[in-house]
C-alpha cells in the first residue's frame, strides 16, 4: 500500500472485559477484499485498474507467531497482497487495549512507535475517545479516535453488530478513517481517506471482511521483486489534484514524488525539459530548462519540486520532466502549457 499509511490496519475486537479482544491463535487470519482509489494523476506502480479507475484486490492479514522488540514479545501481523508482504504489524494486546508498538514496512526496516501506539483503548463504549501524540521513526504523529456508536453494517462475510470509531489525523499528514468492528470478529469494514487542501481526493483505501477469522496455512511469498521506485505527479497545490496542463499564468508547479524502496541517501533528480515551445525565438527541442535534487532520507521518502512561473509567464507548448534515482531514469511525465 502506499503512500504514509499510519492508521494501521489492526483487528480489533469486543467491548466486554470477559472476551478476547482479538483472536491471538498464531495461524489466524483476516480475509479482506480491498477497493483503492487515486486522483487520477497518481498511480500505484505495476497495478493496473479496473475500467471504472479503482484498484481490487483481496488482501490477508494474518498471525505469523511472535517477534521480540527490546525484550517485549508481540505478536507478529502481517499483510499480505498480490504474493507480497506490504508490511508487518507488531502488536501487544490485553485487557487495556490493541497497541502498536513497531512496524516493519516492505524495505523491511524497523519503525518503532513512542509510545506504543493505541489502536483500540478499553473499555469501549459509545463517546469514548483516545488520542495518540508521539513518534513513528522520525515521523510526529497525532491521531484523535472516537467511539461514534454501534450499528449494523453488511459486508461480504455476512451481517455484523458492530462498533463504529472515526479518527482524525492531524500529522504528518491530513488523514480520516472509519473502522467498524465486531465482538469476537475483529475489523469488519475500514475506509482510510486523504484528500487535498480544496478536498479533492488523493487516495481512499476500503476493507471489507471476506470471511470470518480463521486458522489457516501461510499465504504464499512470491521471490523478492524490484518494483518502479519513484510515482510521479504534477499539480498546481503541493497537496492538490494532480494535473498535466497549466495555463501560462500559473504561479508555481510542483513536481511531486513519492519514493518505494529507495536507498537511504538515495539522490532524487527532476529535470525540466522544454520539447517544443513558443518563445519566438530559435530554440532547439529538448532543451533542458532547469533541474533540482533532493536526497532521500528513508526508503518511503516523498518531497515536491518546486517551478516558479518566469516574470514574463510560462512559455506555450510541451514539456517533459525526467526523474532520477542515483543518475538512473525512474520515470517521466509529459506537460502541457497553455494560454
Amino acid at each position: 500500500m502506499k503512500t504514509i499509511f499510519i492508521l494501521t490496519v489492526s483487528l480489533t475486537a469486543t467491548a466486554s472485559v470477559a472476551a478476547p479482544i482479538i483472536p491471538t491463535t498464531p495461524g489466524t487470519a483476516w480475509r479482506y477484499n480491498m477497493t483503492q482509489e487515486m486522483d487520477h494523476g497518481l498511480r500505484v506502480p505495476d497495478v493496473r485498474p479496473d475500467p471504472d479507475g479503482k484498484i481490487r484486490a483481496p488482501v490477508v492479514y494474518r498471525i505469523d507467531g511472535t517477534e521480540n522488540v527490546d525484550g517485549k514479545e508481540l505478536l507478529k501481523f502481517e499483510m499480505h497482497r498480490a504474493g507480497v508482504i506490504t508490511n508487518i504489524d507488531l502488536l501487544s494486546v490485553d485487557q487495556r487495549g490493541v497497541f502498536c508498538w513497531a512496524r516493519i514496512n516492505l524495505d523491511g526496516e524497523l519503525v518503532k512507535f513512542d509510545p506504543p501506539q493505541p489502536m483500540i483503548s478499553m473499555p469501549l463504549k459509545r463517546g469514548a475517545t483516545w488520542s495518540f501524540d508521539g513518534q513513528a521513526g522520525d515521523l510526529k504523529v497525532q491521531q484523535q479516535y472516537e467511539v461514534t456508536g454501534e450499528e449494523n453494517v453488511q459486508v461480504p462475510a455476512g451481517k455484523f453488530h458492530a462498533f463504529r470509531i472515526h479518527s482524525e489525523q492531524t500529522s504528518p499528514s491530513p488523514m480520516t478513517i472509519d473502522r467498524w468492528f465486531a465482538a469476537g470478529t475483529g475489523i469488519v469494514k475500514d475506509v482510510t481517506t486523504m484528500r487535498a487542501a480544496n478536498g479533492d481526493l488523493l487516495e481512499r483505501i476500503s476493507l471489507e471482511l471476506a470471511e470470518p477469522p480463521r486458522v489457516t496455512d501461510r499465504p504464499e511469498v512470491k521471490p523478492e521483486t524490484a518494483p518502479k521506485k519513484l510515482s510521479v505527479s504534477f499539480a498546481k497545490e503541493q497537496f492538490g489534484k494532480a494535473s498535466t496542463t497549466f495555463s501560462s499564468d500559473t504561479p508555481q508547479i510542483y513536481a511531486r514524488w513519492q519514493g518505494q524502496r529507495l536507498r537511504k541517501g538515495a539522490k532524487v533528480r527532476a529535470v525540466w525539459i522544454a520539447e517544443n515551445i513558443d518563445i519566438g525565438e530559435d530554440v532547439p527541442s529538448d532543451y533542458k530548462a532547469d533541474e533540482a535534487s533532493a536526497i532521500a532520507e528513508s526508503p518511503t521518502a516523498h518531497g515536491a519540486f518546486t517551478l516558479s512561473r518566469p516574470e514574463d509567464g510560462w512559455a506555450i507548448g510541451d514539456y517533459r520532466a525526467e526523474f532520477y534515482v542515483d543518475d538512473v531514469l525512474a520515470g517521466t511525465v509529459k506537460i502541457k502549457i497553455v494560454k
